[in-house]
């Protein structure tokens, strides 16, 4: 009867160690796909601000308008992929389409520029990676997440998204992550801890 059971016993140990890399490999690409989704999508309301900002201009200086509308970009893509291609074609798009601007018109647009605020804000990633450098200890993704809203009240951060965002920091070896019981918490990697400041 022992015979039997330790083979099954082993087999069945083998199996798990398996499958548990099995869904840490998954878990760690899912994070890095969605923070790039993440840098994309940001992208993307970053040029339809500017594209608001440059048809407010257009219409102060009084010049006719021009039928230039911005492309639809499909939501629901089959794959990230196609999303991805999407998005270029259309930004492409949107660049062979924009009229040519006379030198006032570019000066008026580069003036109104700063005003939206989407060139000065920086990625949910720089934020992140800035945090877990300065304060140099371990946190949480839900730790994180309340400093962040803290210190950024402007901006709507979940704690999803900055969970799959430092997974993907771990996948590129930017921070470490360290289990305690059922918790998991996130640091800086090793090579920017002398960075860190320390917070008090």
């Amino acid at each position: 009867m022992t015979e039997v059971q330790s083979p099954t016993t082993e087999l069945a140990a083998q199996y798990g160690t398996q499958v548990a890399s099995d869904l840490e490999r998954n878990a760690t690409e899912q994070a890095r796909i969605s923070a790039d989704l993440e840098a994309l999508q940001e992208q993307l309301h970053a040029l339809q601000r500017d594209h608001g900002v440059l048809v407010n201009i257009q219409q102060a200086l009084g010049s006719s308008p021009v039928a230039v509308t911005a492309p639809a970009v499909p939501h629901q893509a089959s794959t990230t992929s196609q999303r991805g291609k999407s998005k270029k074609t259309a930004a492409v798009a949107a660049k062979k389409a924009a009229p040519k601007k006379t030198p006032a018109k570019v000066s008026a647009a580069k003036a109104a520029k700063p005003a939206s605020g989407s060139a000065a804000q920086p990625s949910l990633v720089d934020l992140v990676r800035d945090l877990l450098e300065q304060t140099g200890e371990p946190r949480s993704a839900a730790e994180i997440t309340t400093a962040l809203t803290k210190a950024h009240p402007d901006r709507s951060i979940k704690t999803t998204v900055v969970r799959t965002t430092v997974e993907n920091l771990v996948a590129k070896s930017q921070a470490q992550r360290a289990k305690q019981g059922s918790s998991v918490f996130y640091t800086a990697a090793a090579s920017s801890q002398p960075k860190a400041v320390s917070a008090s």
